[in-house]
């Protein structure tokens, strides 16, 4: 018998090895045959603060199949912490790691990481990076440090950083500038007000406006105005959503009826929610951002149901709109594809802990 333990023991190491890599290995969806979707999309998970478990997932349409760790699948090794953003720049795949203080390069096609960028100051102190947008092969992220990098999206180096408000959570470019919404989150009895306006040329600010407190996430329209969630704080100041002349770089409106959590641009649409914490309770809008209307009070035309948005998205090729539920914020969320009518197509069950952010592959 003494001598059958070692062989023992070595097939249950064999058997929970085999087992532990079954996390990577595709799982089938279940898609409705009337889905008409194909290609492929990831999804990026925030995770849980200080847990180091955010997760890129790949939704595979054509086989039909969901890797919940493609990061980890292709490049063996884990994506970090607090992953906040993601977007495509020409063939790569830029992701902000907020709490890692890391921004992951990849290969867009296949996942696999051409560059870690380290985002910590002269001091070694992370920035703790938040938001990316691009123009003209140029990178521009935002941080809560207060700052703001420009990083050469050829030779992935940090060319230069500027100073912008405090606790930077959204950033856009419109009309050749640079807009930056200093939300002085960090600080919620204090928080700032203004969005910073920034000069491409000479990457200095020029000009601070003020559009109300805790201001968040910004997307530009086909003429250039630029629009803003202010989130207000959630008890005695109201969230609420205004527009920005890019020509003038002054607030033209506010719409106080639209106090949204989160919104994006798609062909002149908005499409918004909201969420109350206090009830939770919450709204899907679309608006029209030619006649600054509201398009629909309740996108959602079908009588889905959600726990709590967490991320939108609108397919740039079919048009579809992607909402992320993050149920309750420590179990895998749920991603839900509507058409452009608000009718649910789809539901992809348990894609990742509090998944926010998406992106089609060409």
């Amino acid at each position: 018998m003494k001598r059958l333990i070692p062989y023992i023991t070595l097939l249950i190491v064999l058997l929970l090895a085999g087992c532990d890599d079954m996390k990577d290995i595709p799982l089938p969806i279940d898609l409705p045959t009337t889905a008409n979707e194909t290609g492929k999309m990831y999804v990026l998970s925030e995770g849980l603060f200080n847990m180091n478990n955010s997760k890129l997932c790949l939704l595979n349409f054509d086989n039909h199949s969901l890797n919940s760790d493609y990061f980890l699948f292709v490049n063996n090794r884990s994506l970090g912490d607090t992953g906040n953003d993601m977007k495509v720049y020409g063939s790569k795949l830029w992701i902000v790691m907020n709490v890692s203080s890391q921004i992951e390069v990849l290969d867009l096609k296949s996942g696999i990481s051409i560059k870690r960028i380290a985002f910590f100051n002269e001091n070694n102190v992370p920035r703790q990076p938040r938001y990316i947008t691009f123009s003209e092969n140029k990178a521009y992220i935002c941080s809560f440090d207060g700052t703001v990098a420009r990083i050469d999206t050829s030779s992935l180096t940090v060319e230069a950083i500027t100073r912008v408000g405090r606790n930077p959570d959204g950033i856009a470019v419109a009309n050749g500038k640079l807009y930056v919404s200093n939300s002085g989150g960090l600080e919620k009895a204090n928080y700032d007000s203004t969005i910073s306006v920034v000069n491409l040329n000479s990457f200095s600010e020029i000009k601070k406006i003020n559009v109300g407190i805790n201001p968040f996430k910004l997307d530009v329209d086909s003429k250039g105005d630029v629009y803003s969630v202010v989130r207000g704080n959630n008890s005695t100041v109201k969230a609420s959503f205004c527009r920005i002349s890019s020509q003038s770089d002054e607030v033209i409106q506010t719409f106080n009826n639209l106090p949204a959590l989160n919104f994006i641009i798609k062909n002149d649409t908005a499409y918004l929610y909201s969420f109350n914490y206090s009830n939770n309770s919450y709204w899907v809008k679309t608006f029209d951002c030619k006649t600054e209307q509201i398009i629909s009070e309740n996108f959602i035309s079908d009588g889905t149901t959600l726990v709590r948005p967490f991320g939108i998205y609108i397919h740039p090729n079919n048009g579809h709109v992607y909402l992320t539920d993050a149920l309750n914020y420590t179990i895998k969320g749920d991603l839900y594809c509507f058409n452009r009518n608000g009718k649910l197509q789809y539901k992809v069950e348990s894609v990742g802990l509090n998944p926010s952010t998406l992106v089609a592959l060409p």
